[in-house]
């Protein structure tokens, strides 16, 4: 099997290709195109900021041709905001992949009176809920999972997994063959690992 991890400079790959090297999966780092279009599997990591992400897309033509992409293709952190329709995050329009908004965490808004204000960003482990989609087979409502950010993808009908922080927001999106995740599964222990695999196997 190939997967291909998608290079363009603001994707955290190190620490990725570590943890599919431990399910046995060699993979390929690449910008090309073509290596891109042949994979058996793709995966589209991200750290950093929105707008110099996508900037780097564009430079790289990955902004048009991803979201042609057919086979599985997993998303994941700043990778599932960048396929989303729009991020408040300097204003960026994004991948268009998922309709939904990407919006910013209010560090000073009380959600109630019992209700602490918030830290941003979002960072620690953190529990799964109303799971669907092939991706979590085997893990459980309230597993722990490690968040680190600081923008959010809102509730939508394309959610596969929400997790809560003073808000409820979406954890997982999948439409079609485009899963994406908030969390980080290469750092998400035993978890994190039997999602890459249900990945792997879809």
């Amino acid at each position: 099997m190939q997967v291909a991890i998608v290079k363009y400079n603001a994707g955290n790959t190190q620490s990725l290709s570590f943890a599919l090297e431990r399910l046995g999966i060699n993979a390929l780092i690449t910008d090309d195109l073509e290596q891109l279009q042949s994979a058996d599997k793709v995966i589209f990591p991200g750290v950093g900021e929105a707008s110099s992400a996508m900037k780097s897309l564009k430079k790289k033509g990955l902004e048009q041709f991803l979201p042609t992409l057919k086979q599985p293709f997993l998303g994941i952190c700043l990778g599932m905001q960048l396929m989303c329709r729009h991020s408040e995050e300097n204003d960026t329009p994004c991948l268009g992949v998922f309709s939904e908004q990407v919006r910013r965490f209010m560090p000073a808004e009380k959600i109630s009176q019992d209700t602490p204000l918030l830290k941003v960003p979002h960072m620690g482990w953190n529990t799964l809920q109303a799971l669907k989609t092939p991706l979590f087979e085997g893990v459980s409502v309230g597993d722990y999972v490690y968040f680190v950010h600081s923008y959010y993808v809102e509730q939508s009908k394309d959610t596969a997994a929400l997790c809560e922080y003073g808000t409820a927001f979406s954890a997982a999106l999948q439409k079609d063959n485009f899963y994406a995740v908030q969390f980080h599964p290469e750092k998400s222990a035993v978890t994190g690992e039997r999602i890459l695999k249900n990945f792997l196997n879809l």
